[in-house]
């Protein structure tokens, strides 16, 4: 069986300003969808991604900004993070885990990486490892998204 992860619901607050942040930060516009005051959809998909987003009203009680820890894998890390502030959009500076573990704990936006003995390096990882560098952003509403490098796959993925 395969199982493929399609569409994320966003929490937001404000659909016309989270679809304009998810416009400029470069996710294209599939729908936009308002058939009645009390329901709306707007699906976007970031570049080269299959997965999608989708917000608007009516869609989920969840409160906006709660969810955290929306991977975008990038094969270049300084690259991403450069177009994405050239398109308006505030990005963490890059940085690596000191020990490489994968565990991430989200909070509003950013990666914290407090587990015991690990730290925030800053930087991408020195070896260039695979899955090691990470820059972080939120849209308005302080949904959390990570970049994350990845330039090999580990087996089977």
């Amino acid at each position: 069986m395969n199982l493929k992860l399609e569409l994320l619901v966003l929490p937001v607050s404000d659909v016309e300003r989270a679809k304009a942040f998810y416009e400029k930060a470069g996710f294209r516009l599939d729908v936009d969808a308002a058939p009645t005051s009390e329901w709306s959809a707007v699906h976007l998909t970031p570049p080269g991604s299959e997965a999608s987003i989708i917000f608007g009203k009516g869609l989920t009680s969840a409160e906006p900004g709660s969810t955290q820890g929306l991977y975008l894998i990038v094969t270049d890390i300084e690259a991403a993070r450069r177009e994405l502030l050239e398109r308006g959009v505030e990005v963490s500076e890059v940085f690596h885990d000191d020990k490489g573990v994968l565990f991430h704990n989200h909070a509003r936006g950013t990666v914290n990486h407090d587990l015991p003995g690990q730290a925030r390096i800053a930087g991408r990882h020195p070896e260039g490892a695979s899955y090691a560098s990470y820059a972080s952003f939120s849209d308005p509403d302080g949904n959390g998204w990570v970049l994350q490098e990845i330039t090999e796959r580990f087996p089977g993925r």
